[in-house]
């Protein structure tokens, strides 16, 4: 027999495995988002850097094909609880809103450039990468503050390849940061 404070440590233990899973399997989701989102973004960027009159194109696509890959991530694996089987609609609102604001901010409030957009966009993303850490873990945090601080950097001192500086900054360190959350 055990007594009770062992039952008690046991319990906590098993609690303690429990957390880790949860967070294992978040961490192994948000890092197949974490690379495709990536790559999506390094091709942006490229297209943006080597022919810039077709960006509008490039980033429409990018977005599309980004929330598409999301949508589908979610289908193809959906929660362990009984609710969780159906899509949940709130996921699509999710980026209706967070799109819609930021053409709000950088296309009616402001009228951002090329450049201007090409800082506000992954400093946009990255606060919300940033603060999901809070919550989810220590690897969104380190993700999204090192590659705003990034983004600031280049945004500052690098001049015509900024959009090249973006696509390695931002698109390679999204698929570096999705590759570090797999070995977490």
């Amino acid at each position: 027999m055990i007594d009770s404070k062992e039952a008690s440590a046991a319990l906590a233990d098993i609690d303690d495995i429990v957390q880790r899973v949860k967070q294992s399997q978040l961490y192994e989701l948000a890092s197949y988002a974490a690379v495709w989102w990536g790559v999506l973004v390094l091709a942006g960027n490229l297209v943006t850097w080597l022919w810039p009159v077709y960006a509008v194109y490039a980033w429409v696509a990018v977005d599309v094909l980004g929330v598409g890959g999301l949508v589908a991530l979610r289908l193809l694996n959906p929660p362990h609880h009984p609710r969780g089987a159906a899509f949940d609609i709130r996921l699509l609102l999710v980026f209706v809103l967070f799109f819609a604001f930021g053409y709000l901010c950088t296309n009616v409030i402001g009228h951002f450039g090329p450049r201007q957009l090409g800082a506000f966009w992954p400093l946009y993303f990255m606060l919300f990468y940033t603060l999901a850490g809070l919550w989810f873990g220590y690897a969104f945090v380190a993700i999204g503050l090192g590659i705003s601080a990034l983004t600031l950097i280049g945004f500052v001192f690098i001049g015509e390849a900024f959009a090249l500086w973006m696509a390695f900054v931002n698109g390679g360190g999204l698929i570096l940061g999705g590759l570090w959350m797999r070995r977490i």
